[in-house]
């Protein structure tokens, strides 16, 4: 039998990683011979850079930046094998765990830690970048980003603005004129599953500043501050950035990638997915079960989110799908009608929810030690 091990991290319990050495370790025990390929996944937030650089080739490479209100940082990317691709979590420069929440301001916050780390994939011949936006503590619309390779952004009297919301108040001009000219052999793919777009009242401020530091009085002007940005980048740069959907994401980064470096957004499962060479093992290898699984599972996850996804490539090979998750939540009926033929639980009915996050990788064994994988018939878990 062949199995293939392809799940999402359990945010704040397990990482891929950590389910696929658990699931693999238990299914041996299981099945002594078995064939088991591990394919960890990630949706372009948390864990991007560790699943592709695991199951795509490669390494991780360190380097000093910038943080969020400009303190140095140690922060880590993905340097995959072909040697041309750079994974990219802005997080890991200007994400929400660098600051304790009594620090976070998105007034103040910048990405000039992010431009930093792509500075320096360039340096390592990286022409290919794969950007994970999800958990950013900024605001800036990507301004500190394009910032730190080389764009200005000015005030009416020519002079650069502060970095963060705080500057995109005063912006009055772009100048891309001394951006990094490797840029323009550069290809920028955002995975993205956010459908904000930059401004309004589903746009990055009023949706995602609350989380960021902004007071209830404050998103009018935060809002403000990115409506300058992309009228700024209407202007002066010929691109209308405002209602692109995904354009909200991460402060504005998304529209900010599109702008500056002519980024394309997709949904996190199809940019990773194609980087790991998902459905090209699928094909290969057709195993008799793909065991997936994400920390939660209810009416969302039919909605795009990395297990019902890769069920729907397995089912066009035939695979039989097994899903294990952290909780079930309202409506993950309609993962199963999308193509996962059972869902098991790790948390029951009488355990809380910290035990569960801290046994995980125990109750993960244990869960695959009980479970019937090739039932004469389609159960219903």
């Amino acid at each position: 039998m062949i199995f293939v091990i392809a799940p999402d991290s359990f945010k704040g319990s397990m990482t891929a990683i950590q389910f696929c050495d658990a699931a693999e370790a238990a299914l041996l025990e299981r099945f002594p011979g078995l064939t088991v390929q591990k394919i960890p996944m990630a949706d372009g937030g948390e864990g991007t850079v560790d699943a592709l650089t695991q199951a795509a080739g490669g390494r991780k490479r360190a380097c000093w930046v910038a943080g969020p209100l400009g303190e140095k940082t140690m922060a880590a990317y993905g340097l995959l094998g072909d040697g041309k691709t750079a994974v990219v979590e802005m997080s890991a420069a200007a994400g929400l765990p660098l600051l304790p929440a009594w620090k976070r301001d998105p007034f103040a916050a910048s990405t000039w830690g992010v431009g930093q780390l792509i500075a320096d994939a360039l340096d390592q011949g990286c022409r290919q970048f794969i950007m994970g936006v999800g958990g950013s503590a900024t605001n800036d619309g990507g301004a500190g980003m394009a910032a730190a390779l080389g764009a200005r952004f000015l005030d009416e009297q020519g002079q650069p603005v502060p970095l963060g919301a705080a500057g995109l108040l005063k912006l009055e001009k772009i100048d891309l004129s001394g951006l990094d000219p490797r840029l323009k052999e550069a290809r920028f793919r955002v995975a993205c599953d956010v459908s904000n777009t930059l401004c309004g009242p589903r746009g990055a401020a009023y949706v995602f500043g609350p989380q960021k530091g902004a007071k209830p009085e404050q998103l009018p002007q935060l809002d403000q501050a990115l409506r300058n940005l992309g009228q700024a980048v209407r202007r002066d740069l010929g691109k209308d950035v405002m209602e692109i959907p995904g354009g909200g994401a991460a402060g504005g980064m998304g529209a900010g990638l599109i702008a500056f470096f002519g980024a394309e957004l997709a949904p996190g499962f199809q940019i990773v997915s194609q980087a790991a060479g998902f459905e090209e093992q699928i094909a290969r290898l057709k195993p008799d079960v793909l065991i997936t699984g994400e920390g939660r599972m209810d009416g969302q996850s039919a909605m795009g989110k990395l297990p019902v996804e890769a069920a729907k490539i397995a089912k066009k090979y035939g695979v039989r799908t097994v899903a294990i998750v952290g909780s079930k939540g309202e409506g993950f009926e309609k993962a199963k009608e999308a193509g996962i033929d059972a869902i098991y639980e790790l948390k029951t009915k009488d355990m809380t929810l910290e035990y569960a996050m801290i046994n995980a990788v125990d109750l993960l064994k244990e869960t695959i030690a009980r479970i019937n994988f090739l039932p004469a018939k389609k159960e219903e878990a």
